[in-house]
């Protein structure tokens, strides 16, 4: 193939050719949720979210004050991406604006495409991790400025969650978004009763958890809400309505026993829909261990996730729900050239499984429920090979 045609074509001698016969080439997969100064807590034992936040989260996000350690972790993780087959990311940073700047930096090295922002808290969380409506609003300006657009990476404005923002900051973030109408907004929503009957404390005069988002224009196109497990039919109607996405988190929803997202009311909705890892309640980096919980999450609703919605939500719907489907997510002539080489036989029980499988769907699926970061052979780049398994 060249140039999206099939058919005979003469290869330039100058031109290295891999032969990648008994592999699988896909797409590069796209995680739509994942917070990358988590990955030192992944598997924090026995919490539900607020709980969890408090003990673990915040005490651990506080490092990232330290900028020679968020480059040493940022490097990390984005090793621990291109490993699990992971070419695009919509990432959370901590409030500490030095988060961001390392991990765009780690992820300019290899001109990754990447989304990320700065953690807007100013309140209900420990002093030593608040910024201000104000200083929120400057240090993701200055971040903006710096970072967005410059090569392929890309800024999201990232409230946590309503119950950690003032309405003095959700208004600063609406003034980002207006002055920067191409940014992204990232944040959570009706991940757990508890957090939802908390922002009904906070915020009595909204119709609702998105009702804040929306009334300070953090709804549409490229805003992307983590979870969505227990949405009020109103909130999928606005969901639907202003064209926002949700990053389906399974591996989280079910280590924090937070509920089971509904993927089958969502695409009824026309709502937009990837998966998100979320490390670190999330308990792998690998898409593939995602989609075969979300299988086991859809399973206990009734609906069986084939294994071509499965792939199709780890890459093109991934893409559409960031809105960058011009730019990745399959290959079609044009678009950006991230892509990983699978090892559908990694282990001798995939081995087994694959040589009983007839039919390419049969295949696929047998790799999403028992292939993990073993399954990636190599993963590509913008075109250039970044990471290969020994």
């Amino acid at each position: 193939m060249a140039n999206g045609k099939t058919g005979k074509h003469q290869i330039p001698d100058t031109i290295r050719v891999r032969d990648y016969r008994g592999k699988l080439i896909v797409p590069g997969f796209v995680d739509t949720h994942i917070h990358y100064p988590q990955s030192e807590m992944v598997g924090a034992y026995g919490e539900q979210l607020l709980e969890w936040l408090n003990k673990h989260t915040f005490p651990t996000e506080r490092r990232y004050e330290d900028l020679e350690y968020a480059r040493e972790m940022s490097a990390f993780f984005i090793k621990q991406l291109l490993r699990n087959g992971t070419t695009t990311a919509l990432v959370f940073g901590t409030v500490h604006p030095q988060s961001v700047d390392a991990l765009f930096e780690a992820a300019s090295h290899i001109n990754m495409r990447m989304i990320a922002g700065k953690v807007m808290m100013d309140r209900n969380a420990p002093d030593y991790l608040l910024d201000t409506a104000e200083s929120s609003y400057h240090q993701s300006k200055e971040l903006i400025e710096r970072w967005h657009k410059n090569g392929r990476l890309l800024y999201a404005i990232t409230p946590r969650f309503a119950p950690t923002s003032s309405p003095e900051q959700m208004a600063m973030a609406q003034r980002l978004k207006e002055e920067y109408p191409d940014t992204w907004v990232h944040t959570h929503l009706c991940e757990n009763k508890d957090e939802i009957a908390w922002v009904k404390s906070l915020y009595p005069d909204h119709d609702g958890y998105l009702d804040v988002y929306h009334q300070y224009g953090l709804t549409g196109k490229n805003c992307v809400f983590a979870h969505c497990v227990h949405l009020e039919e109103k909130e999928w109607d606005r969901l639907s309505e202003t064209k926002s996405s949700i990053a389906f988190c399974p591996t989280s929803n079910l280590y924090l026993g937070s509920g089971l997202f509904n993927l089958k009311k969502a695409w009824q909705k026309k709502v937009k829909v990837g998966m998100g890892t979320d490390i670190g309640a999330g308990t792998t980096f690998n898409m593939l261990q995602t989609l075969n919980e979300a299988y086991k999450v859809l399973q206990l609703q009734g609906y069986r996730l084939s294994a071509y919605e499965a792939f199709y939500l780890a890459t093109l719907g991934g893409a559409k729900s960031l809105g960058l489907d011009d730019l990745i997510g399959n290959f079609l002539p044009g678009k950006e050239a991230d892509f990983v080489v699978m090892e559908p036989t990694a282990t001798p029980l995939q081995q087994l499984r694959y040589d009983n499988s007839v039919s390419l769907v049969d295949k696929l699926f047998v790799m999403m429920t028992l292939g993990d970061d073993r399954s990636i052979y190599r993963t590509y780049v913008d075109g250039r090979l970044v990471y290969e398994r020994n």
